[in-house]
């Protein structure tokens, strides 16, 4: 870099750098958000070839963040996400120069007509959205057998820590691992059923699954509206926080954002002031995802057991959740999948000639070197219903899923043990909370002898988002282990 002090900043502050990091820097006039678009920009270009987490960049990211930095300068900062650049997933609907394709090349040319709730949540605050994130093509529910980050459109996502060893976790593998390489401050990621927690346990971040209508799904392309949900991906849990609060909001085009039972706007970093760390109670979930651990991996996660018995919690080891062995099963997604996406489909652009689910495997035959290489088995699957969702099969399937992850799932436990939170290892118990609509919180647990991320998971009740949030920023703030990725 030509400047002085932008070389300075990119070699010695910008690694790891936080919200309030950032924040302090304008308010002091060191930093402009200008500048800090230049920065991370030159961070991808330098490194995004290794890990391959990047589709595109917004072409207009440096003039947003311009007019923002104008605007400070006028009226002060909107608030805490005021300049930041924040990278979303290519399943978010942005009404700009960018493209918004699942990580398909059937919608490799398609440009929203208008902005989701999110995008237009994340403007709101004053954030400039920096560029969209590969993903694992259509957010994992193509085919079986794909690995996680990989897509027709964007190839393969690798895992900063060790690309060519350790998974990056799906689906949001490119908000993962751009995050955990520093590419942005913050990204957006969704999830239907782990694809937040995975990518964010196997990057080293914090990541927050919300509870299911807290953000609006509006303009994001959809698996299922029973489970969807957009998500924060941080590296700190405070700036998970702050990125949390711009994204809540009631969505006239969302009716289940009109559950929301919170009332008044919550300030979701607001809640690690005067945190008492002995009133937590916490279940640990060891029956099945355990065992899903290698011998090195338990220990690091009975090791931050510990760490939540030092902090003065009362942690119950063993808690036992009834559905745990249920015999969960694919059905609602494969059900929803086609009715959901044809909805959204049928509001592209008009030069769009996708409209359908039949049209994408249609497209995908057609172009099968390009498109088909592990297949399009779950596109098939979904195609064969009736995409009504008046089939008795879709209505059992979803009234099993409800019951036996809520009352025979995770409202049983929490009640049976008085619990504010149940503990998971990584992503491995994200199928009952996913089912349940209820949130989570991952928070980095430590790494392997080789390196690889462990995380530790804290999952709670309906709209518990606060209780998660002190309970993952206390264990944080006690263990420090996040360390970024060695080039």
């Amino acid at each position: 870099m030509q400047d002085p002090k932008l070389k300075e900043l990119y070699e010695s502050w910008l690694n790891e750098a936080t919200i309030d990091d950032i924040q302090s820097k304008m308010e002091s006039g060191e930093l402009t958000s200008q500048e800090l678009v230049v920065l991370y920009l030159k961070k991808i270009a330098e490194y995004d070839h290794k890990i391959n987490s990047i589709l595109e960049v917004n072409p207009e990211a440096i003039h947003i963040a311009a007019a923002l930095d104008a605007e400070r300068k006028i009226k002060g900062a909107r608030g805490p996400l005021h300049g930041i650049p924040v990278l979303i997933k290519d399943n978010i609907d942005t009404s700009d120069k960018m493209h918004t394709s699942a990580g398909s090349l059937a919608l490799q040319h398609s440009i929203a007509l208008k902005d989701s709730f999110v995008a237009a949540q994340l403007r709101k605050a004053g954030a400039v959205i920096l560029g969209k994130t590969n993903m694992t093509e259509w957010a994992n529910f193509m085919t079986i057998g794909m690995p996680s980050g990989y897509s027709s459109r964007g190839g393969q996502v690798l895992n900063p820590y060790g690309p060519n060893h350790f998974d990056v976790g799906g689906s949001s593998s490119g908000s993962g691992a751009a995050i955990a390489a520093n590419f942005a401050t913050v990204a957006v990621g969704t999830e239907t059923s782990g694809s937040i927690l995975s990518p964010a346990s196997q990057n080293s971040l914090v990541g927050i699954k919300p509870t299911l209508g807290l953000i609006s799904r509006s303009g994001i392309i959809p698996i299922a509206h029973s489970q969807d949900t957009a998500g924060p991906m941080a590296r700190t849990v405070k700036d998970a926080a702050y990125l949390l609060t711009s994204l809540v909001g009631k969505d006239d085009s969302d009716p289940i954002t009109k559950s929301i039972v919170t009332g008044d706007a919550i300030d979701y970093a607001s809640v690690f002031n005067n945190i008492e760390h002995s009133s937590f109670k916490v279940g640990i979930a060891r029956e099945i995802y355990f065992e899903y651990l290698s011998e090195e991996k338990r220990e690091i996660l009975n090791n931050a057991i510990e760490k939540l018995q030092e902090l003065g919690m009362n942690v119950i080891d063993g808690v036992s959740i009834p559905s745990t062995q249920a015999k969960w099963s694919y059905d609602v997604l494969t059900y929803e999948f086609k009715s959901d996406l044809n909805g959204y489909l049928n509001g592209l652009h008009p030069s769009m000639t996708i409209r359908s689910l039949e049209d994408i495997i249609r497209f995908n035959r057609e172009h099968k070197e390009d498109t088909l290489k592990y297949g399009q088995k779950l596109l098939v699957e979904s195609q064969n219903t009736s995409g009504t969702l008046k089939e008795s099969e879709y209505i059992d399937a979803l009234e099993f899923d409800r019951y036996h992850s809520t009352k025979q799932g995770i409202d049983f436990t929490l009640a049976e043990h008085s619990l504010d939170a149940i503990v998971f290892p990584n992503n491995y118990g994200a199928a009952i909370p996913a089912k349940a609509g209820y949130p989570s919180i991952t928070v980095p647990a430590g790494y392997t002898k080789e390196g690889e991320p462990v995380g530790i998971t804290f999952t709670g009740a309906a709209f518990s988002e606060s209780t998660l949030l002190k309970i993952a920023y206390t264990f944080e703030q006690f263990t420090k282990h996040r360390q970024p990725p060695k080039w």
